[in-house]
């Protein structure tokens, strides 16, 4: 049995509850410290690029495992996933660099965006876990689990990919 093999399902579960920790004690900091002097708008758009960006490798990744080509279909995956830590890093400097931009009490289609906010937060912390064991399986070849869990990783994922880029859409005009 490999280290990856006998160390994966810990760290995982590490990862998994350490990050979203992370994110809400930043979110709750009563003080921002903006140490890379990046303008808070920039956060957001480069956050919905990614999201938008993941969104598609998922859906060409689903089509190539459809088709059979495995070997593309992992290179693509994988890509999704170094995007998707990307993006996690990025989140996490930009909770750190910057006050939180609400949506405005008043503004139409409130209860449309707060719902998509709500599930795209919940569901944000249900994936990380999803997709790093989606991707354990594959590296240690246990093909069987990694289909398994894949078949509910993988909507999972898209959907926390496409609403990412509609909270941004949502949110653009208060930027």
């Amino acid at each position: 049995m490999s280290t990856l093999e006998k160390k994966g399902p810990a760290i995982i579960i590490t990862i998994s509850i350490l990050v979203p920790l992370v994110v809400v004690l930043l979110m709750l900091m009563p003080e921002r410290y903006n140490f890379l002097g990046v303008e808070s708008g920039l956060f957001p758009l480069f956050h919905a690029v990614i999201n938008g960006m993941t969104a598609l490798l998922l859906f060409t990744g689903f089509r190539l495992i459809k088709t059979g080509n495995k070997t593309a279909h992992r290179k693509v995956m994988t890509t999704a996933f170094v995007l998707s830590a990307i993006f996690l890093v990025s989140y996490v400097i930009s909770k750190i660099s910057n006050e939180p931009v609400p949506y405005p009490e008043d503004a139409s289609f409130r209860f449309v965006y707060l719902f998509i906010l709500l599930t795209h937060i919940v569901l944000s912390g249900i994936i990380l876990p999803l997709v790093l064991y989606t991707m354990y399986f594959a590296w240690t070849q246990k093909f069987e689990k990694h289909k398994k869990i894949a078949r509910w990783t993988f909507p999972i994922w898209m959907y926390v990919a496409i609403t990412g880029v509609l909270v941004y859409l949502f949110m653009y005009p208060y930027y």
